[in-house]
């Protein structure tokens, strides 16, 4: 039977507002979008403090300085970074990222490096620890062998182990307390068979009570780098009566993260030797 006109704009009609209808139903939600899980950053694009504002807050400024030395911690974050203007700010001493877990080398950190010592800075490299994807001998191995080495020449600080919140997942990296104490010393360990120093240990305390059960076995050898945004440094780990160095913020000038070594400048260079 023929289909009469008025019939087949019917028809028409009907089929253009069942595809609007279906392309309305596949749009995802507002509340469920509003309420999906965080973006994760990229692997490799961890840097020192990433975590400690979001987990510990922040607010002061440290309000004794007098016997501290300023200082700065760089990774790829801030690019090719204007160190003469840091040392003319009183900057002295400074920490580049190196390397993260056996993946990831800094691209900048010929520059950063470099160029610190160029100005006459004291300065160091640091490992991002990721230990859900290898072993903390196998990361100090990485480390060592792409920029976190030490030598005895008075501007070369240790390296350090920067351990924290994980950013790409689950906090204590899917680890119990006991595993990883047993995963930092693994890296601490080969790090020191490698070098002949002691890395530094950079955390917070509240990720240190989280993730380790507020272990105190390592403050009688491994210097600490505490990381608090704050007027005083707070609570330390335990096993640690004291600090060497303490990130108090990631709001400084020319770069965000700002840190005191606690000492003179002459302790620095000291530090530097072993």
């Amino acid at each position: 039977m023929p289909v009469h006109r008025s019939g087949l704009h019917r028809i028409r009609a009907l089929a253009t507002a069942g595809a609007v209808l279906l392309a309305v139903l596949s749009l995802p939600h507002p509340a469920a979008a509003a309420g999906s899980a965080p973006t994760v950053p990229p692997r490799g694009s961890a840097r020192m403090g990433m975590g400690v504002a979001a987990h510990d807050g922040s607010g002061g400024l440290p309000t004794v300085r007098s016997t501290r030395t300023e200082g700065v911690d760089v990774s790829s974050h801030q690019g090719d970074v204007a160190w003469t203007t840091l040392w003319n700010s009183g900057v002295r001493w400074a920490y580049v990222k190196a390397t993260e877990g056996t993946y990831y080398t800094n691209p900048y950190h010929a520059q950063q490096y470099g160029g610190s010592y160029d100005v006459g800075m004291v300065r160091g490299a640091y490992h991002f620890g990721t230990p859900d994807t290898a072993s903390g001998a196998a990361q100090a191995d990485y480390f060592v062998d792409r920029g976190g080495d030490w030598s005895a020449d008075g501007r070369t600080l240790p390296g350090v182990l920067d351990i924290e919140w994980n950013p790409y997942g689950d906090a204590c990296y899917g680890k119990s307390q006991s595993a990883m104490v047993s995963w930092i010393r693994d890296f601490l360990d080969q790090y020191r068979y490698r070098t002949g120093r002691n890395a530094v240990l950079y955390t917070a305390t509240s990720w240190w009570k989280q993730c380790t059960g507020n272990y105190a076995g390592f403050g009688a050898t491994t210097p600490l780098w505490i990381a608090r945004y704050a007027s005083t440094v707070g609570e330390l780990p335990a096993g640690w009566s004291t600090y060497t160095m303490w990130q108090y913020t990631s709001t400084g000038p020319t770069v965000g993260d700002h840190d005191l070594f606690n000492g003179t400048l002459d302790r620095v260079r000291t530090f530097a030797l072993g």
